[in-house]
């Protein structure tokens, strides 16, 4: 196994930082492994807003659900879907645009997600901790206020980066079998393969370190998928441009 593989398979999230700060030097070339990722046609359909405004922080926080890390690490980025700026750059070339459509919706999520990865990768690399903020969704246009978002234009996550003050163990993912199919989708395994994973799952809540639970893979989707979990964001989606025409 070489070192990019253990790497990225020794991936946990960090909520507890320790109180130094990522030299800039440091954080501009994680920023541009970020830009390496791969990206729709060249498009680049993103934008990544550097939260140092404390005020905004503590905000940001609150209506990600308290979530204190985004105040205590070292940076807090904030990464956005941005069909805006290739949409602008296209009309300036000379053509009436087309804009909001759903394809363009998804080539700006996917290439949101793919340079966030890649920043979260090469952050692990230099020994920096990371954790996705999915809870920016919450109140997206409160975030999209306080960050000055125009339309086609939206918050997709946070992303806090520090030095880790904790090592939480790896959490166990799904058996590789449930997700890689070979040559059509096939899913007669997966009730016994799930059922296996959730007994993996309950042991490891009651085995580590960092705060003990009971509970399975299983039992924490049941939220997800009894209400409607954050039902504003198709509303919030077209006010902001993306029509998914």
């Amino acid at each position: 196994m070489n070192p990019t593989i253990k790497l990225l398979k020794s991936h946990r999230s960090i909520r507890k930082f320790l109180d130094w700060k990522i030299r800039n030097e440091l954080f501009e070339e994680l920023i541009r492994a970020g830009q390496s990722a791969a990206t729709s046609s060249h498009i680049q359909a993103y934008s990544i807003i550097h939260v140092t405004n404390k005020k905004i922080c503590k905000a940001l926080a609150e209506l990600s659900g308290g979530q204190h890390y985004v105040l205590d690490c070292s940076h807090f980025l904030v990464f956005c879907a941005d069909m805006k700026r290739p949409t602008d750059a296209a009309e300036r070339a000379g053509i009436e645009v087309v804009r909001g459509t759903t394809e363009q919706l998804l080539v700006a999520t996917v290439d949101t997600a793919l340079v966030a990865q890649n920043v979260a990768t090469a952050a692990e690399s230099e020994g920096l901790g990371v954790c996705y903020i999915g809870g920016i969704r919450n109140d997206p246009a409160e975030v999209s206020t306080l960050l000055r978002l125009p339309d086609h234009v939206y918050p997709v996550f946070g992303m806090c980066i520090g030095y880790p003050d904790q090592k939480p163990e790896i959490k166990p993912r799904l058996p590789m079998a449930t997700i890689l199919k070979r040559d059509y989708y096939e899913d007669e395994q997966d009730v016994a393969l799930v059922a296996e994973y959730d007994d993996t799952i309950s042991a490891y809540y009651q085995a580590r370190s960092a705060g003990k639970k009971h509970s399975t893979w299983s039992e924490q989707l049941k939220p997800l998928f009894s209400t409607k979990l954050r039902g504003h964001m198709r509303d919030f989606l077209r006010a902001r441009g993306f029509e998914m025409k």
